[in-house]
């Protein structure tokens, strides 16, 4: 198995990496999963079937999915968004994708050995811009759409428990640049990828989330009821401070319908998120009176690899 070809699915695997709100806002803590019996040779097999995979030179994949996600950050009403996606290498350019946006990655991976990405990651941040369902948030108005811009780095690690597994840690630093919270994000994430037979892989991301002050006090801190909202419906003022707001654990599936995942093609996938909401994201009365700290995230989707 051609580690760059291991990468290339872990990578788009991720691509459905949505832990915690996805369009409502983003990506705790958990173990990995039992591999099945027999899954080593299960991975050898699908290592010999990557040899001269589709991800050895230039690729693409484009899916799309529907994702049951709170309607805000800190929402206990749900409901389903679509979710495009694109994914892959071109020129010796990374394409992966991020909650919401994308990341480039400008180095090359290195067959069998450690290896490291460095590029650019950019997501939207639509977080109570829309989509509101609960009436007493609604009344407190709809906030801009925030445009996240920042480094990324990270390195990965192949042949962790298997040959033909992975371990990468990362991290985005994120400034807004649409003048929507003007707030900082840093988002360390640990992700372990393993394919379980030819034609199937899984993986598993651990993520936390650590926000500014500007950035939690746009977003989590409530003032006083706007003119017109009814005495029964005014919320406590909040003023919410920095800090980690988001603890989050994502599994990801992935089943190739002709059986091989490395030839490309169809493939289908899953996605079950949870994420724990802390600090200010959890105190806010957006939260605390109107929400849940616990937020849930599901989907399904299907992509092409060409």
């Amino acid at each position: 198995m051609s580690f760059r070809s291991a990468v290339a699915l872990a990578a788009f695997l991720g691509a459905f990496s949505l832990g915690g709100p996805l369009a409502a806002q983003d990506r705790t803590e958990t173990t990995p999963p039992p591999v099945a019996s027999g899954a080593a040779s299960d991975a050898a097999t699908a290592g010999d079937a990557l040899r001269n995979s589709v991800y050895n030179g230039n690729w693409i994949s484009i899916g799309v999915g529907a994702i049951l996600s709170p309607s805000y950050t800190g929402s206990n009403d749900y409901d389903v968004t679509p979710v495009p996606v694109i994914q892959g290498r071109v020129a010796g350019i990374g394409i992966n994708p991020r909650p919401a946006g994308l990341a480039l990655n400008f180095l090359p991976s290195s067959d069998g050995k450690p290896s490291l990405s460095l590029g650019i990651a950019a997501r939207l941040d639509r977080n109570r811009s829309s989509r509101i369902k609960d009436r007493v948030v609604e009344q407190y108005g709809e906030l801009d759409t925030g445009v996240e811009v920042g480094p990324t780095v990270g390195v990965r690690f192949p042949g962790v428990l298997n040959p033909y597994d992975s371990l990468s840690v990362n991290v985005d630093v994120l400034w807004d640049v649409a003048g929507a919270s003007k707030g900082m994000i840093v988002n360390p994430s640990v992700s372990y990828f393993t394919p379980v037979s030819r034609g199937a892989a899984v993986s598993l991301s651990l993520s936390a989330r650590h926000v500014n002050d500007r950035f939690a006090d746009y977003y989590y801190s409530v003032p006083t009821a706007p003119a017109g909202v009814p005495v029964a419906d005014q919320l406590p003022v909040f003023n919410a401070q920095g800090g980690f707001d988001k603890l989050s654990a994502t599994l990801f599936g992935a089943i190739d319908l002709d059986g091989n995942l490395a030839n490309g093609g169809w493939a289908v996938f899953a996605i079950g998120g949870y994420s724990r909401l802390q600090g200010s994201a959890a105190d806010t009365p957006f939260t605390s009176i109107r929400g849940s700290a616990n937020q849930w995230t599901a989907g399904l989707g299907i992509g092409y690899t060409f």
